[in-house]
């Protein structure tokens, strides 16, 4: 899909996702007619129009508003082309605490966005999912699952509109709020590093490469998939100790609903599962035309009982490139 004089918006505008989507929209795409940032913090578009005015820049849109609420979202995909669907609870502690909030906004707000792109012949969705999606045992990561399997179902009820909707999946983004760099970088001033589980490992992929996915697959995606990025692991006490190398560690074992490595692709999902390019594609049994799509571009069936997880991914960031990851995130942070 060419993105040229498109009408953009995404929800979750104003969190880690939107504002670097924002800063590499304004980089790189100069011929954008519109990008509307839809939230429902006030102070945080107050504070993101600070920086990126409408001002400056004509295209942008500030647009307060929830996906739970039905008509408002309606009303904000009005004359909108692509719809980048970020917003969601993440938090996985405050997921199981508080299920019910977690469900309205992360599968009854997908609803919300799919119904309204339909009303508005939207032409792309593409919805942002979680490593936690796959073989799910926390509640974040359930509601996940449901969003994901309602996207990717959307395009079997859509009739003679041409919509497609895809979902883009992939693991913990470093540097992102809530992300466990920044308990270690806090956790270093007492001198003690607490970690779950010293086994415990992630998959990593940094805002800008998560940004990027997200366009490729609005410019290439055929709609109904799940696209997974090939991505490296990363072992958490490693990070600890670039971190923090004079810190003492305590193991306090593992939150609810914690798991020790996280999956990308469960056993079960590679039976539909394409090797294709640098990624994986995820498509729906129920629609062939997704699988001959991408086999006809080069893509190929992965081995039986393939499976994606972040302790026997054969991709592990080595000491010196954590170093790296993390000099550069201390410099642009502070």
């Amino acid at each position: 899909m060419n993105i040229r004089n498109k009408s953009i918006l995404v929800t979750g505008g104003t969190g880690s996702f939107g504002k670097e989507f924002l800063q590499q929209t304004i980089k790189n795409l100069k011929s954008v007619k519109k990008l509307i940032i839809y939230s429902r913090d006030e102070l945080k578009q107050y504070e993101l129009s600070k920086v990126y005015s409408e001002k400056k820049y004509p295209f942008l849109r500030y647009f307060i508003g929830d996906v739970r609420d039905a008509e408002r979202v309606n009303w904000a995909l009005k004359d909108v082309d692509i719809v980048v669907h970020a917003a969601a609870l993440k938090q996985v502690p405050a997921a199981e605490y508080n299920p019910i909030e977690a469900i309205k906004t992360n599968i009854l707000g997908a609803q919300n966005i799919i119904e309204a792109s339909l009303k508005n012949n939207v032409q792309k969705v593409v919805a942002l999912s979680t490593d936690k999606a796959s073989s799910p045992i926390n509640l974040y990561g359930a509601t996940k699952l449901c969003s994901d399997k309602l996207f990717t179902a959307a395009n079997n009820f859509k009739g003679r509109r041409k919509i497609s909707f895809s979902v883009v999946r992939y693991g913990n983004v470093f540097g992102s709020r809530g992300s466990v760099i920044h308990n270690f970088l806090h956790q270093k001033k007492t001198g003690v590093i607490l970690l779950t589980n010293q086994k415990m490992t992630r998959f990593i992929i940094s805002l800008q490469d998560g940004v990027k996915l997200v366009y490729w697959t609005i410019k290439n995606s055929f709609g109904g998939e799940i696209i997974v990025p090939r991505i490296p692991s990363l072992r958490i006490i490693d990070l600890a100790k670039v971190v923090s190398p004079k810190s003492k560690y305590k193991v306090i074992g593992a939150r609810p609903g914690e798991k020790l490595h996280e999956d990308l692709i469960s056993s079960n999902e590679s039976r539909n599962t394409l090797i294709y390019q640098n990624k994986y594609i995820i498509f729906d049994p129920l629609n062939e035309k997704i699988k001959k799509f991408y086999t006809k571009k080069g893509g190929r069936k992965v081995k039986e009982n393939f499976k994606y997880d972040s302790f026997t991914n054969k991709d592990f960031l080595l000491k010196k490139q954590i170093e790296k990851i993390v000099f550069n995130f201390i410099k642009n942070f502070n």
